[in-house]
């Protein structure tokens, strides 16, 4: 099935709301764009130059309004006034010409327009109550009464076109919905969302940071951080041994022509790192890791009865992302991927990705996801149309198509299909996960690739003893590491299964004279390979089961004279739940059962 979003009429039309209030409030202020996006609406506006109605002009430089947070509600007060005057959007035409002259000084409506009148079109504008602007169509019909429930939420800067060679525009986000009670939703949502954000998560516990000196998009993660993620690590890779996987390492630079053979140059050069010349080379940062892969399947000749062949890595790769979208551990400019290729014959593919999408289902069960609420799939097809993005080969890619839809459906998969959304070797499938917002993501997918056997020369020696070419299917079990650590903070607000937190036990002495035995305590569970610390400072006991709970321990072992005397500990959870006095390995059994079941 297609999925539509039928609020889009109503998100662009608060946008045009929008930009008649701030031409209103600043009417030298350059408009640029105002789309409808996913949960509400943006409009770009340059406001060098632009100075408050009724404030008159500055001296000396050009005046240039900085725009801040404390604007909004000013602006809203204005969109509110302005409502009641817009009955309707009336359509218009006009000549390039025409157009431009309803932009005086505007570099960025004319280039709208000079794009958008290409082969003498006229272009088209709407109208409402005193507002005009340049468009193409689609709003509510009644705006007076549908435009009310709406919210600015924030401001942003982003780049003309998003390169970053034009200028920085200033971009203010907003929200609408057809009732206040959706509205409300929303807005509660988003207060969730904020307390849930694990860039404010991860600095209050302390977990990673980032360092301008470093660079952006590289995330430096402390010794709890790396905890979290080694222990993801250590999880998929026994896992995936587990289930027949060769678990590979490879180099984190390749020669450029690697990647000019499998297409990804220039396919993906804009989020490629430049060529190193090195030694009369050129080496550059793999931003996949497949090619190398495909390397160490060509080292050898492989009979059809080896087959499938999975090669899996966790592999760091490099992409450059654009500063504008860099998020926290969201979207980084270096990650780690915990990816895999299956070399298998064509009869083979249902299965092996029936089995891809069964460790994904486990994989995700242990994080505590479950199927159909905290994620679903998405078929995504292939344009037969858009020979520059896919390869050409329709035959191949009816088949491939064919055979996801079967699998999904055969393993009564939850799934959606999507167009044009293929990667240009094949179609895929892609884990979608919600954010604490609700909103979709792709997380990580599952490829069909029918096209890097033959770039590659990939081969197998079959029944008849002659060459025949495989199918690879590219998957990835558990996603990028940095972007699953960041999903998993946010989903549990910081308080992570016991299995994943860096700290399981904080041991609480209530005085000086228990500190010998907080120690003996440490020991027995360190030899349990169960991660503790005691809290030696100065403070109080209450004090010290409080900086354990904002540090999200599962458990706190506090021991007073009782305790010392009785060789036992009285332990808390991280919710406040007195659970008792126990012996120290009933506390070690209780975590360690806490621990992934293969």
């Amino acid at each position: 099935m297609k999925e539509t979003n039928n609020l889009d009429p109503l998100r662009h039309s608060a946008a045009h709301l929008l930009a008649a209030a701030v031409m209103e409030l600043w009417p030298s202020t350059k408009r640029v764009i105002g789309p409808a996006i996913e949960d509400g609406f943006y409009y770009d506006f340059d406001f060098r130059g632009a100075v408050e109605k009724g404030k008159g002009k500055t001296s000396g430089e050009a005046a240039h309004y900085v725009l801040s947070e404390e604007d909004l509600p000013k602006i809203e007060a204005k969109m509110a006034e302005i409502l009641p005057s817009w009955k309707k959007f009336e359509h218009y035409e006009l000549t390039s010409s025409e157009a431009k002259k309803q932009y005086p000084n505007n570099p960025y409506k004319e280039e709208l327009i000079d794009e958008f009148s290409k082969g003498n079109k006229k272009v088209s504008f709407y109208k409402s109550g005193n507002y005009w602007d340049l468009c193409r169509g689609g709003h509510v019909e009644n705006p007076e009464e549908e435009l009310k429930n709406f919210k600015l939420l924030s401001l942003a800067g982003a780049y003309w076109r998003g390169s970053e060679k034009n200028p920085m525009l200033t971009r203010i986000y907003g929200t609408v919905w057809p009732t206040k009670k959706e509205l409300d939703a929303y807005l509660e949502r988003l207060e969730e969302a904020k307390k849930r954000d694990h860039r404010k998560i991860g600095k209050d516990l302390g977990l990673f940071v980032f360092s301008e000196q470093v660079g952006s998009g590289l995330p430096l993660l402390t010794a709890k951080g790396a905890t979290i993620r080694r222990e993801l690590e250590r999880f998929i890779v026994d896992e995936e041994i587990r289930r027949g996987y060769q678990h590979v390492v490879t180099p984190s630079l390749a020669k450029v022509g690697l990647y000019r053979t499998s297409g990804h140059y220039p396919y993906y050069k804009e989020t490629m790192y430049p060529p190193m010349k090195v030694d009369g080379e050129e080496l550059i940062l793999r931003p996949m890791t497949c090619p190398h892969h495909f390397m160490l399947y060509k080292a050898e000749i492989h009979s059809y009865r080896q087959l499938p062949i999975k090669i899996a890595e966790i592999s760091p790769q490099f992409r450059y992302e654009k500063s504008g979208e860099l998020t926290g551990l969201m979207r980084l400019r270096t990650f780690t991927l915990a990816d895999a290729h299956i070399i298998c014959r064509s009869d083979q593919v249902k299965n092996e990705i029936k089995e891809v999408l069964s460790l994904i289902d486990y994989v995700n069960e242990t994080l505590g996801l479950v199927k159909g609420t905290d994620y679903r799939y998405r078929l995504s097809l292939g344009n037969r149309a858009d020979e520059k993005k896919y390869y050409k080969d329709d035959k191949a890619w009816g088949q491939a198509e064919k055979t996801l839809r079967e699998v999904l459906t055969e393993t009564k998969a939850p799934f959606y299909e999507a167009e044009n959304e293929a990667a240009f070797y094949g179609p895929k499938i892609d884990i979608q996960m919600k954010n604490v917002l609700g909103k979709e993501e792709t997380a990580f997918t599952v490829q069909y690739d029918f096209v890097q056997p033959k770039r590659f020369s990939l081969t197998f020696i079959n029944e008849k003893g002659k060459e025949e070419q495989p199918v690879v299917i590219h998957r990835s079990s558990i996603g990028a590491l940095e972007r699953t650590i960041a999903f998993l903070i946010e989903k549990y607000a910081g308080s992570l299964p016991v299995w994943l937190s860096p700290v399981q036990v904080q041991i609480i002495p209530i005085a000086d004279r228990h500190l010998e035995y907080s120690k003996e305590v440490l020991g027995g569970l360190q030899v349990k390979k169960i991660r503790a610390e005691i809290s030696s400072e100065s403070e109080t006991m209450q004090a010290k089961i409080r900086d354990a709970q904002i540090q999200k321990v599962p458990y706190m072992a506090i021991i007073g004279d009782r305790e010392q005397a009785q060789k036992k500990i009285s332990v808390r959870n991280r919710d406040g739940q007195d659970l008792g006095a126990m012996e120290l390995g009933d506390l070690g059994k209780k975590i360690l059962e806490d621990y992934p079941k293969s």
